[in-house]
């Protein structure tokens, strides 16, 4: 892993070995995240963004990951999710074009996956056998998904609250799994204590470098997809930060390497209910002292109290240019029936949140008419279909009942033919 120079403390700049430091800065306890810093002069003596097509999934950038060369990875695809247009989108938000990249086309149906198979990978460097991470539902269905096809023991912490189809799959994926009685930042500091007290590999984002190296591959696609030329604008909901912090990483990654000439503006989006980073954005407040909130939403996938990377996502926006916008739960639940009906892409509330986001940054004049924008679907639609069923209830979207005899087709057909207008 000679590419990899050091692991640097976001907090006080020191410089650590990855052999000698295993997830954060010790100067700092928990909230000592850390960066990896790369050496990327001898990155462009072996790769280029050309050589990057050759094989499938995150690990055909494997020159730009942190891992040994003889690492094992989960022998299963992760990556090469679709960039897709969406012209009637970009014509109702204003913008120039519009893509969403669609990750719930993943194995797990998540852009999770990507920091999960990464946290594997990592963990098998480190010969440990059991790896536990908490979550809300996503990220602890993408590890034990990868888990499972790598052979390797998940334990994974989850709010009671969470939706059933996202415990249904870590049952399926034969995950032990503990159902905390409370919020999603309990749950992270017991997995957290779990992994100190019985020596598991801690996935757990915002302590664990490694998981914004996984995510940042999306925006790897992203660019390679759009030929290099980067959108003007990425807009993507905002929970723990830890995706946006990706994209920055892989962004500057790119940039560093020449390989795109300039950077996207990143709009961070987050639900009225868990606006954490928007509040410190907006007042400018430091996000190492400003204390956690109580945090409500039905994206409960972006709901954090005390967003465990928000050094990394502060970062992504401010040093983009960017902005952090915040939406209610009537619009998010909008967003999933408006999106799915123009692009013919399903996401869940989390999902959806970056369409309204982008709506919200357009009417804040933050984004223009000449913008090409990616908006990112970080999660499927049928990780939650009550939420989904809300959104379509409320934009009018429902079904008619007709008897088996036909003799009432013409009345429904006649009423169905009225609701689409």
């Amino acid at each position: 892993m000679d590419h990899v120079l050091h692991l640097r403390c976001l907090i006080c700049g020191a410089e650590h070995r990855p052999d000698t430091v295993a997830y954060v800065c010790p100067a700092h306890g928990a909230d000592g995240v850390l960066d990896v810093v790369y050496d990327y002069g001898l990155i462009g003596t072996r790769t280029s963004r050309e050589s990057m097509g050759a094989g499938a999934g995150m690990w055909r950038f494997r020159p730009l990951l942190p891992l040994e060369l003889d690492t094992p990875v989960p022998p299963i695809l992760v990556g090469d999710t679709p960039l897709i247009e969406a012209p009637r989108l970009a014509a109702r938000a204003g913008v120039a074009r519009l893509w969403i990249k669609d990750e719930g086309r993943q194995p797990t149906a998540s852009l999770k996956d990507r920091a999960s198979a990464m946290a594997v990978a990592k963990a098998a460097e480190r010969k440990i056998g059991t790896i536990t991470t908490a979550s809300t539902g996503n990220a602890a269905a993408a590890l034990a998904g990868m888990c499972a096809a790598a052979g390797v023991r998940a334990v994974i912490f989850v709010p009671a609250a969470a939706p059933p189809a996202k415990i249904a799959q870590l049952h399926a994926f034969g995950a032990a799994v503990v159902l905390v009685q409370g919020s999603y930042d309990q749950a992270v500091d017991l997995s957290m204590a779990a992994a100190e007290r019985r020596g598991w590999y801690n996935r757990n984002t915002g302590f664990n470098p490694y998981m914004t190296e996984g995510k940042k591959t999306v925006v790897y696609e992203v660019c390679e997809s759009l030929g290099w030329d980067p959108p003007d604008v990425i807009a993507v909901g905002v929970g723990d930060g830890c995706i946006i912090g990706g994209l920055h990483k892989g962004l500057r990654d790119l940039l560093a390497l020449g390989w795109i000439e300039h950077m996207p503006r990143l709009v961070g989006v987050q639900a009225e209910g868990s606006a954490y980073l928007a509040d410190a954005w907006r007042f400018d407040e430091d996000v190492l002292t400003k204390p956690a909130i109580t945090a409500s939403t039905v994206a409960d996938s972006i709901a954090a109290g005390l967003p465990r990377d928000r050094i990394k996502a502060m970062a992504a926006v401010r040093d983009t240019g960017g902005v952090f916008v915040t939406v209610s739960d009537a619009e998010i639940l909008a967003a999933i029936p408006a999106v799915a009906r123009a692009s013919g892409v399903f996401g869940e509330p989390a999902a959806a949140a970056s369409w309204a986001g982008l709506l919200a940054a357009v009417e804040a004049g933050a984004v223009g008419g000449a913008d090409r924008v990616v908006i990112m679907s970080t999660g499927s639609g049928l990780k939650d279909v009550a939420a989904a069923s809300r959104g379509a209830e409320a934009a009018g979207i429902t079904a008619v009942a007709v008897r088996a005899d036909g003799g009432d087709l013409d009345d429904a057909l006649d009423r169905l033919e009225m609701g689409a207008r």
